[in-house]
């Protein structure tokens, strides 16, 4: 294959039309959240990964896990937790059983939060990929997201 290839070409513009359709529908939930809540798309995405935690066997994730989950490097996500604590939305304690671990959970304000923003979230999904859809080179790949019907896979797996 040359750099010329009609399927590498195909394939890049695939990839472009891919990476056009997460930018624009992420800036308008971006904006969204921003005017309605005072939310990023970080802050909600760490927010609603955190508040889906649950006691028991597995039920804590590690900072690693929840670095993948809002797709951030480990100390970026540090700094977006230590933003969030600082507003009282999170908090921090020690792992009882391994003192060098760290868990955060979501505080009640969080909780809230996140509740008040859910709704927005969701319309500005909704309004963002229908505005792409009306774009020719986009509305397959809005076809492809909205016909996915599978469950977000569980943190390692």
């Amino acid at each position: 294959m040359t750099a010329t290839d009609p399927a590498l070409t195909a394939l890049a513009q695939g990839w472009c039309a891919l990476s056009l359709l997460h930018g624009r529908i992420e800036a308008h939930i971006e904006r969204a959240l921003q005017a309605g809540h005072d939310l990023s798309v970080r802050e909600y995405s760490l927010l609603d990964v955190l508040s889906r935690q649950h006691e028991g066997e597995g039920g804590h994730l590690q900072m690693k896990q929840v670095a993948d989950a809002v797709v951030l490097s480990q100390s970026a996500t540090t700094r977006l937790v230590t933003r969030l604590e600082d507003r009282g939305l999170l908090e921090r304690y020690l792992c009882p059983t391994d003192r060098r671990g760290i868990y955060t959970n979501v505080t009640d304000a969080g909780l809230r939060l996140l509740a008040q923003a859910r709704p927005t979230n969701d319309a500005a999904l909704r309004e963002a990929l229908d505005d792409a859809a009306r774009n020719p080179e986009l509305a397959p790949l809005v076809r492809v997201v909205e016909s996915l019907k599978a469950p977000v896979p569980a943190m390692g797996a």
